[in-house]
């Protein structure tokens, strides 16, 4: 393997791939969101090679009455040296694609690695100092409690949600390192076998369309477990309901449709930033429905959980029926619905 060759190809794409970390300097490289009730649309913290945006004067308020100390760029000497490791990075990827060797693509590849190991670790180890090591005259001690940020995914810190996951950056450098590494697997299983089954092109695309894209989904219903956002009540009738996500993916789950719109008629959302209003289809179970793409039926006699008495339905014919088989109901659209709960 040592005296073998990648194909021209190939080549491009790890020149390609080293070149794409250029677009790191001018994105958000990780980014820690917080959510809690006072703050719906959540907070957010954006890290940069060199700084530190968002929202990151709020948070250090809020840090404050815990003893947390406060966040700034001086805290984090890394910042003096991480445009120049990326730089490094992509000036090695180049020479590899250049090479053009195997084996040399491989202790690349290996090295990448251990360079993303070494940057979890040292952002770990930050997170457990910044969360442990808290002023003991703070204006909030609770004992035995501690406030580090997660590492990667979701934690639960006193009354907000944290999230810490990859930025633009972060999911830049890792899509190229992963098209690398499936380069290095083709043209090992080339150079082992002789023939591969599929086109790596093919492959790489449509693995890093996968990893770069992140939908925003609805979530389905926790019947007995979901509380409704808005009068605290638990979920348990599975014909009606309601749920909004925001663009950031906060999702919030309402008993009856009437909670849902009284929540966003309070002014608590931007409205033009969120990503699903759904309500519950009566007919089947978990289905949420767009309140654009659906019928209602109101009438007094339609009993729902907090007496909204407004029924949906996937299509008109049900609500058609539904509407038929008892008194003074009428199908509506969701502009007169939004429009007449107050």
């Amino acid at each position: 393997m040592s005296n073998t060759f990648i194909s021209n190809r190939s080549r491009w794409i790890v020149f390609a791939m080293s070149l794409s970390l250029l677009l790191t300097y001018f994105v958000p490289v990780w980014r820690i969101d917080l959510f809690a009730p006072q703050y719906p649309e959540g907070l957010t913290m954006k890290i940069w090679l060199k700084s530190l945006t968002g929202d990151v004067e709020i948070i250090n308020g809020l840090n404050h009455y815990i003893g947390m100390r406060h966040i700034s760029v001086e805290m984090f000497p890394e910042f003096e040296i991480l445009i120049y490791i990326v730089a490094f990075y992509i000036l090695l990827g180049l020479l590899v694609a250049y090479a053009g060797r195997l084996n040399i693509l491989f202790w690349y590849l290996v090295f990448t690695a251990f360079g993303g190991v070494f940057s979890m670790y040292d952002f770990y180890r930050w997170g457990y100092e910044y969360g442990h090591n808290l002023d003991p005259t703070a204006a909030i001690k609770v004992p035995g409690l501690s406030y580090q940020p997660p590492l990667l995914g979701h934690k639960r810190l006193l009354n907000f949600d944290a999230y810490s996951q990859p930025d633009i950056g972060g999911w830049i450098i890792f899509v190229a390192a992963t098209i690398m590494a499936l380069v290095w697997l083709y043209e090992w299983n080339q150079f082992r076998k002789k023939s591969v089954s599929a086109p790596l092109t093919t492959m790489a695309l449509v693995l890093g369309l996968g990893m770069i894209s992140c939908e925003v989904k609805p979530e389905p219903f926790k019947y007995g477990t979901d509380i409704c956002y808005t009068c605290k009540m638990g979920i348990v009738d599975r014909k009606f309901g309601s749920e909004i996500v925001t663009e950031k993916g906060k999702v919030y789950k309402f008993d009856d449709i009437g909670c849902m719109i009284r929540l966003m008629k309070s002014g608590t959302f931007d409205q033009q930033k969120l990503a699903h209003v759904l309500v519950m289809d009566y007919e089947k179970e978990n289905n949420l429905l767009d309140v654009n793409n659906c019928k209602f039926v109101y009438g007094e006699d339609v009993r729902t959980p907090m007496n909204f008495n407004t029924a949906a339905f996937e299509s008109e014919l049900p609500a058609n029926n539904f509407a038929r088989n008892g008194q003074d109901r009428h199908i509506v659209d969701w502009k007169y619905i939004y429009k007449n709960i107050e």
